[in-house]
């Protein structure tokens, strides 16, 4: 019998080598000349603003677009686990889950007080 730790040794060299052969053949195929385009920095989508472009400034939006991300992102984490095993947990886990469903909001209107979903 062997070790049951070889095929996911093999499996981590293989994936190892995948991507050392993307990198290779993106350095040997891929394109070398640089333009203005490319050397420009990128916002997100947003073309960046001519009166900030020397200071290397971004708007305040893609900050809270990160936030926002950044905060439902972990709630999402955190109540997966609590869906889970919500028939074990009983009313102190109902309990748990709406104290920190009611903390998430507090961002949530934060957001939507600085227009911080609005596109237009």
């Amino acid at each position: 019998m062997t070790n049951p730790y070889v095929p996911l040794l093999i499996m981590a060299a293989v994936a190892f080598l995948v991507s050392l052969g993307g990198l290779g053949a993106s350095a040997i195929l891929g394109p070398r000349q640089k333009n203005r385009v490319k050397a420009q920095n990128y916002e997100c989508g947003i073309d960046p603003s001519p009166v900030h472009l020397e200071d290397g400034r971004f708007p305040v939006k893609y900050y809270l677009v990160a936030m926002t991300f950044i905060v439902f992102d972990v709630e999402v984490v955190f109540l997966y686990p609590w869906a889970v095993s919500f028939g074990l947990l009983g009313p102190f886990g109902l309990i748990t889950a709406l104290v920190f469903i009611a903390l998430i909001t507090v961002p949530l209107i934060y957001e939507l007080r600085r227009e911080g979903l609005e596109w237009t």
